[in-house]
């Protein structure tokens, strides 16, 4: 249970931070980090908990803005990355660097805790 409610905690702060905050785009570290110190578990758990809020978060706008404008513009920078017009990598691309950032954070925030 504590594990669905700090997964749920990450994700709608950083949401939160996101559209409401006049913040950059690496503000949701800064949540994870604290709610990671708040809710205090164990460092692999923490881990896993900021990794799936922010993958999931980021994947899911991604999908939504996508969506929003048929894919014209995640084709035009799939094809500038090296991923051969894929918007579907470039959406996987966005979420798992979200998704690692956030798992950091919150890893950062377990170790914090610890001591």
């Amino acid at each position: 249970m504590k594990i669905i409610t700090s997964i749920l905690l990450c994700a709608l702060l950083a949401y939160a931070v996101g559209i409401y905050g006049n913040l950059p785009w690496w503000s949701f570290v800064i949540t994870n980090f604290f709610v990671a110190i708040v809710v205090p578990q164990k460092s692999f758990h923490s881990f896993i908990i900021g990794f799936l809020s922010i993958g999931l978060l980021w994947g899911g706008l991604a999908i939504g803005i996508d969506q929003g404008n048929h894919h014209i513009l995640a084709i035009k920078v799939a094809t500038i990355l090296p991923l051969k017009g894929s918007y579907i990598s470039l959406i996987v691309l966005t979420s798992f660097v979200g998704a690692f950032l956030g798992g950091l954070a919150s890893l950062t925030g377990s170790f914090i805790k610890m001591k």
